[in-house]
Formats: structure tokens, sequence, C-alpha cells
């Protein structure tokens, strides 16, 4: 029989181990160290590779961008050499009787020749392209217009070799084209040249 004036001790529950802690904590720091080195072997390689070329020295540019080459130079960014060869009036579709797209303003359509400069083969991406207008509104391609207006939107460039394309950009009605920003891949720093 147990003395009422002595209450019974409260069992004390089992101290918990934080072992499972410290490994969920030790794989996420790992993970970020992990995707840090992988951002910053990134970002070293497209500085190393993606440096542009001494023919873009006229012209100015907003101080945060590159420089703007004159209309018709031929620019370089990392291992491609742009030449921007026509820029059609503004149009309100492109494609044909069956397949077609229709701006949601207009389409400004650029035609340009792209060089691999380099000894390798180089992969040319259409949506690593930009248009900035009169105002310094950046506006990216329209990637199923090009299709419309292209055997090839996406290639892969030997040496030596030109690729030519037509770059479709949707931009509001009554927009005045003012420069391309042309990137060898989505990492570079890019170059900008006129388009008029």
């Amino acid at each position: 029989m147990t003395n009422p004036q002595y209450p019974l001790p409260y069992p004390q529950s089992p101290r918990k181990s934080r072992t499972g802690l410290w490994i969920v904590l030790g794989a996420l720091g790992f993970f970020i160290l992990l995707c840090g080195g992988c951002a910053g072997l990134i970002a070293t390689s497209a500085d190393d590779t993606d440096t542009p070329s001494s023919s873009v020295t006229a012209g100015s540019a907003p101080d945060d961008g590159p420089a703007l080459a004159p209309a018709g130079s031929e620019v370089r960014d990392g291992k491609f050499a742009f030449v921007v060869t026509q820029v059609e009036p503004p149009v309100k579709t492109v494609g044909g009787d069956y397949l077609s797209k229709a701006a949601q303003g207009e389409f400004i359509l650029v035609h340009i020749d792209v060089t691999n400069t380099s000894d390798q083969p180089q992969s040319y991406f259409g949506s690593n392209q930009k248009l900035i207008d009169a105002q310094g509104r950046e506006f990216t391609n329209d990637t199923e217009a090009e299709i419309y207006l292209n055997d090839d939107v996406y290639t892969d460039i030997n040496p030596g070799n030109k690729f030519s394309v037509i770059l479709a950009f949707d931009v509001p009605v009554g927009t005045d084209p003012a420069a391309l920003e042309f990137h060898d891949s989505m990492f570079s720093g890019g170059v900008q040249v006129a388009v008029r």
C-alpha cells in the first residue's frame, strides 16, 4: 500500500534523439553547397568563354548593358558571330493558310545570320535573343511564330558554319525597335547591335 502523502514520481519520458534532425540538416547543407558550386562553375565558364569581341566598339548603350554596335555590323558573343541582314515591316500574323499564329500586338521579324567562330559544335537557341525598343523595353522571341517562319529554330552549328534564321518578336502596335541583344547562351553577357 502506498503512502498518500508521497505522490508517485512521474515517469520521465525518454530523451528524444536528435540524430535524424542532424542528418536532415546535413543533407540540406550538402545540397545547398552542391547547387552553389554548380552555379559557380557555370558562371565561371560563361565568363571565360562568352566575352564579347572587340568588334563591338561603336555606339552607346544603357549603363548596365553591353555596348551598342552600329546597324549592319557583325557582333560577337562567346562562340557566335551575329549579323542582322533584314528587319521586315510589322505583320499581324505569320504562317500559312492552315497553320499560322496571330500576334497579341504585331510581329517584328528580324533576319539574322549566326556563325560558329569556335572549333567545336555550338547549340543555337532563339530564346536567348532579345529585342529592345526605343523606350528601353526588352522583348523575348516568340518561338511558336518562329516555327512557322523557319525550317529550324534550334540547331547545332558546326565550326565555321553559318545558320540563317528569322526571329519573331510579339510587340505592342507601333513599337519602335532600336536594338537586338544577342547571346551565345543564357549565361553569356550579351552584345547589342542597332537595328536601324
